[in-house]
């Protein structure tokens, strides 16, 4: 009977361990992905940009090319492209970049965009004021809208070592429709809604 208990209680640790273990490594799962964005945004690492809040107030003479690069996901039914090729910038002048994106399908939806740039090791010194890629997009059917984006490179670009030779960055933005499509939905319905209230104007 003693061993039986002394069983029962080791088997019971183990379990609760197990348990702790699996609540441990959930935890770990929900935390990653803010962890994770948050040192891709403090290192640069993958090319990622970086938020700025204001201009830069010095501007060197030396000259980078920006190009611009865009792509949609299957899923998503939108036609999204740069409005110009490339611009070249001084590191620390602020510049003004536009994108297009039109919904080609019959409904309202919601999107999000993804960025990067290449060469991975300049997304530490890509620095975006203002950009569409803050916030999720919800186009109408057929609608058409020019989406900004303010950026600069910063000044401390040209410090690093790694940086000298570097001519030529690529800013890369790829459409994903968003998971949640509620406000398409009451989109839609408040649409559907308008057009019934001119169909009993009319009537």
């Amino acid at each position: 009977m003693q061993t039986s208990h002394r069983q029962q209680r080791s088997n019971t640790r183990t379990a609760l361990v197990l348990a702790g273990v699996v609540v441990c490594m959930v935890g770990v799962s929900f935390a990653s992905v803010p962890l994770y964005d948050l040192f891709c945004r403090v290192t640069g690492f993958g090319g990622t940009t970086q938020i700025a809040d204001q201009e830069s107030t010095e501007i060197l003479g030396r000259k980078v090319t920006v190009r611009f690069d865009a792509s949609v996901q299957p899923d998503l039914n939108w036609r999204f492209k740069p409005a110009q090729k490339a611009i070249e910038t001084r590191i620390g002048e602020t510049q003004l970049a536009f994108y297009e994106a039109v919904n080609m399908g019959d409904e309202p939806v919601v999107a999000t965009a993804v960025f990067n740039v290449t060469p991975d090791k300049a997304g530490l010194y890509f620095d975006k004021i203002d950009c569409f890629c803050f916030t999720e997009q919800i186009l109408q059917p057929g609608e058409r809208v020019d989406m900004p984006v303010s950026f600069y490179l910063d000044p401390e670009m040209d410090k690093d070592v790694k940086m000298d030779g570097l001519t030529t960055i690529t800013l890369s933005y790829t459409f994903y429709k968003a998971q949640d499509q509620s406000a398409a939905r009451a989109a839609r319905d408040q649409a559907h809604a308008g057009t019934r209230g001119v169909a009993d104007i009319k009537g």
